[in-house]
């Protein structure tokens, strides 16, 4: 299907013309202000995805231009087409209004709070019942009409109801009469690919006996998904299903054979099958959120690219799941490139392991975990703001990232026991100032006006409060604070209902010294060298950087792949000379933490930006969104090394 939209289309919140965005379990277009403001709502309110910039399965695309086109925004504001409402005053916010408060409040009450949806009567006696809804919905699906099935989701039907007559789910009913698209509808909305009926045959059986081929390959790549994207976004490539379920990258400058590297590999493997499916999950949040800040830096325009109000700069909080939780979440953010592929292919591997049912290689003493949770040792999880109590929302999505992720334990493995160590370690403390973690994700102005602002102050001899680097972040070429990863202290968790996925992820940041650098940055037990540059001779260098990088990013956004390369070595000469400031040797292992890390990521991207221009004729066609992802992955890790050089030197020369 074309994925060309018709120039009458308009947003479905603010009815701006011609929006790039989809919700699409919401079954709507957006435009890129509203898209913004559904994206910092999280996947549980709001599945975003670009019309024309993302990946998309053909049968789901068709989907979500379907509902579209067939009123699907007409659900979500049923009682805004009320003419009493216009009377109230009561009306959806215009493409002129602002994003903050008029359009971020309207799509607030509209998807969150479900402020408009038909309200069904609060009497049990008078009113229509979940089981009596899903039961309409089980008869429905085997028809084509998608916005009457999305109507009875909204109003609670659920995707996974087993009825009790017919012995089956909804989506078998779909996979038997071959209504793809309602199957798609029923996936985004929680329903599990292999659900077995009454007599053991799951959905896949069912479209393969009525000879929809193609329905039953579809919904095994359903079920394998969580899995498949996971690959794609470190290879570009998913198996096909037929001759394998798993692609297993192999990365030598990300894979880590150390023995701490070891260590942490092994506590992964020692989660039980519930506890690795939710990092699975959170991993595959995470890996959405980078690739759609992907394509957001390549299709927005570069000076107003990322505000404080406009950025998604770690998962957004979710009420369904503990503050413990969340906060392991938000803390995938801060890992780099090379640090979050290796969580990733040993998350693919262990998935296969587990799968294939084979234990592991060193069996573990069996433990009794009867561990008191009443206390725990963690502070509020960082918010925008608070979640409102009366949130009515359906967690329908979480429910089917959870039955993505069963796949990969289908085999009858059973959870292996581990000790108590390993268990308080993989369950270790979370950061010791969650009020120091939400200062180093607000996302403030670009690097260039931060480092104008403090050179103004070295120029003036100011001697007073912290610099600028010390409370705010930042944004556009250089939003690189949401990665750095403050070293924890050293408490234990009673709990076992979440895992602490900071400790897993954080091996790498540990062997290259990363978990030791913020303590020179943000402590004062550093002692002052004297062998550190002039603070103004390293600021002028990471603004040649940022200028760089700058250009880097609009060459992205413009699609000019052929200026990656050029603009990569300018900034590898840029970072070549900044570090030439610094000493061979430098004293303060934060010192020597940043720089090298400042050259590995010129490096990868100058290897990176050679990508864009295949050297061989015949050679395999290039994935550039990939590729754009990736170089600017490196980019934010350089911009991060520079902000710390120059925050530990600003603070060296005030001491």
């Amino acid at each position: 299907m074309s994925r060309k939209l018709q120039r009458t289309e308009v947003c479905a919140d603010c009815s701006a013309p011609d929006p790039g965005w989809t919700s699409i379990n919401r079954g709507v277009l957006i435009c890129d202000e509203c898209c913004s403001v559904h994206r910092s709502l999280g996947r549980h309110i709001s599945i975003v995805k670009h019309l024309r910039h993302s990946g998309w399965p053909p049968a789901l695309l068709q989907m979500v231009q379907t509902l579209a086109s067939n009123g699907a925004n007409s659900i979500w504001e049923h009682s805004l087409l009320d003419p009493a409402q216009v009377q109230s005053g009561r009306r959806k916010p215009n493409p002129q209004d602002k994003i903050h408060p008029t359009k971020s409040e309207f799509i607030r009450a509209k998807y969150q709070m479900l402020a408009f949806v038909h309200k069904l009567p609060c009497r049990e006696d008078d009113g229509v019942t979940t089981k009596d809804l899903s039961k309409q919905l089980h008869s429905s699906v085997r028809t084509g009409s998608l916005e009457t099935c999305l109507r009875l989701l909204s109003l609670g039907a659920q995707a996974n109801f087993f009825h009790p007559e017919k012995g089956t789910t909804p989506l078998h009913v779909a996979a038997k009469a071959g209504q793809i698209l309602q199957a798609e509808l029923l996936v985004v909305y929680g329903a599990d690919p292999g659900a077995p009926d009454i007599n053991g045959r799951t959905p896949m059986d069912y479209a393969r006996q009525a000879g929809h081929i193609e329905l039953a390959e579809r919904l095994v790549e359903c079920q394998y998904e969580l899995t498949d994207r996971l690959a794609f976004y470190l290879c570009g490539r998913r198996p096909d299903h037929k001759n394998g379920h798993y692609i297993i990258p192999q990365m030598a400058d990300s894979l880590d054979l150390s023995e701490l590297a070891k260590a942490a590999k092994k506590k992964l493997q020692a989660l039980n099958n519930r506890l690795f499916e939710e990092l699975a999950m959170d991993v595959y949040d995470e890996v959405d959120r980078r690739e759609n800040d992907a394509v957001w830096l390549t299709t927005q325009n570069h000076s107003t690219l990322v505000t404080e109000r406009s950025a998604v700069p770690f998962l957004p909080v979710n009420p369904e799941y503990s503050a413990t939780r969340n906060q392991g979440r938000q803390k995938l953010a801060r890992f780099n490139a090379r640090e979050f592929a290796t969580l990733i292919i040993d998350i693919l591997s262990d998935a296969k392991r587990r799968q294939q049912g084979k234990g592991l290689s060193s069996p573990t003493d069996p433990l009794d975990l009867g561990i008191d949770d009443d206390q725990h040792d963690y502070d509020s999880v960082a918010s925008d703001e608070d979640t409102d109590s009366e949130l009515t929302t359906q967690n329908n999505n979480n429910t089917q990232r959870s039955n993505r992720a069963k796949s990969m334990d289908s085999s009858d493995f059973s959870d292996g026991p581990i000790t108590l160590q390993e268990y308080l370690e993989v369950k270790r403390a979370l950061a010791s100032s969650e009020a120091k973690v939400q200062q180093l994700m607000k996302v403030n102005n670009n690097l260039s006006e931060e480092l104008r602002r403090l050179q103004k102050e070295v120029r003036k001899g100011s001697t007073g409060g912290p610099t600028p680097f010390g409370s705010q972040h930042l944004s556009g070429s250089a939003e690189m604070g949401r990665y750095m990863v403050p070293k924890p202290e050293r408490h234990c968790s009673g709990t076992d209902s979440d895992y602490d996925n900071s400790q897993i992820m954080r091996r790498s940041s540990e062997e290259e010294g990363h978990g030791d650098s913020e303590e020179g940055v943000g402590g004062d037990t550093v002692e002052p060298d004297p062998t550190l540059p002039c603070t103004e001779d390293v600021i002028l260098k990471t603004e040649q950087v940022t200028k760089n990088i700058q250009e880097l990013l609009r060459a992205a956004q413009e699609f000019q792949h052929d200026s990656f390369v050029p603009c990569s070595e300018k900034i590898h000469s840029a970072v070549t000379e900044m570090a030439s400031l610094f000493p061979k040797r430098p004293a303060l292992d934060a010192v020597h933490c940043s720089l090298r890390l400042l050259a590995s990521s010129a490096s990868r991207l100058q290897l990176e930006c050679r990508k864009a221009s295949p050297s061989e004729p015949g050679a395999p066609a290039v994935d550039y969104q990939l590729l754009t992802q990736q170089v600017i992955q490196c980019a934010y890790d350089i911009a991060k090394a520079a902000k710390q050089l120059v925050t530990i030197t600003t603070r060296e020369k005030k001491q």
